[in-house]
């Protein structure tokens, strides 16, 4: 389904782009030109979300244990470091264009006609690709982005109003500066989060408290140590724990069935679907390595 959507959004991202290009250079339009370039990060960023998504479908092997999930992580940062590049691009040439303002020639009538179209052309993106951003990192990436461009038409459609009511051509420096500053934020969040991923960081919905009470409170368990949680990818927390378990669970055989309680609780409470416990005696956990505890 993600890559269904996907495919969507390539092919409406692909015609504006294409229209976008041929009115900036027939408008003279900086606005219009950097909504473009950013559409044009958009459609890298798609291109590589699709590749990645693909990537990400491939079986786990002996040398890649957790298979190639990681892959749309890596593409988020892709887009995101590509956000950066353009919004800085944006921004280094609006400011040399309002310090240079004798040398503009913007048509505001193009200006207003293109980016209508791409306003229109980037709505129809956002409602395709609604509702897989809250599943996955490429999804979500790709919506940022789709959203900055919606906003980036409607700025560059005011600068195309100003400039034709007024003759104010600074209008589309300041549209473009309005611009780069909107794909900023975007950027950071987006990078953010990738890096809360690939350093290992718990998920920020999850609870490691909450989780260590609920496994103290499984009948036979008497203390929980050396707990980690971390995610593969965006919607795919991993979970592991020494878990130490009163001896009469050993004695009885019962050890499967504790386990199968540990995973359950995991599974139905805090949506983890991949979890590893060590069972192990007091006596065992008594003379662990400090960094085990």
């Amino acid at each position: 389904m993600n890559r269904t959507r996907l495919l969507i959004a390539i092919g409406i991202v692909t015609l504006v782009l294409i229209v976008e290009v041929v009115g900036a250079l027939a408008s003279g339009s900086l606005a219009l030109l950097a909504d473009a370039g950013h559409m044009l990060s958009d459609l890298f960023g798609l291109v590589i979300a699709l590749v990645a998504s693909i990537i990400a479908l491939r079986p786990a092997s002996d040398r890649h244990t957790f298979g190639f999930q990681r892959a749309e992580v890596l593409a988020a940062l892709a887009n995101g470091l590509i956000l950066v590049v353009v919004a800085v691009f944006v921004g280094v040439e609006g400011i040399s264009r309002l310090l240079s303002p004798g040398t503009d020639h913007v048509q505001g009538t193009p200006m207003l006609i293109i980016a209508s179209i791409g306003l229109v052309a980037n709505v129809a993106a956002l409602l395709v690709l609604r509702g897989g951003d809250r599943t996955s990192f490429n999804i979500r990436g790709a919506y940022l982005e789709v959203l900055g461009d919606t906003l980036g038409s409607i700025a560059v459609i005011i600068a195309g109003i100003v400039i034709i009511t007024t003759g104010l051509v600074a209008a589309d420096a300041i549209a473009s500066l309005a611009i780069a500053v909107m794909i900023v934020p975007r950027a950071f969040v987006l990078i953010r989060d990738v890096v809360a991923v690939l350093i290992q960081s718990a998920p920020k919905e999850t609870d490691v408290q909450q989780i260590r009470r609920h496994i103290l409170e499984t009948e036979g368990v008497l203390e929980v140590h050396d707990v980690h949680v971390w995610a593969i990818t965006s919607g795919e927390p991993v979970f592991s724990a020494h878990v130490v378990v009163d001896k009469q669970i050993f004695a009885d055989g019962e050890t499967g069935a504790l386990l199968d309680r540990l995973s359950g609780c995991l599974t139905s409470h805090f949506d983890v679907e991949h979890s590893t416990f060590q069972l192990e005696p007091a006596e065992h956990a008594g003379h662990e390595n400090e960094q085990h505890r």
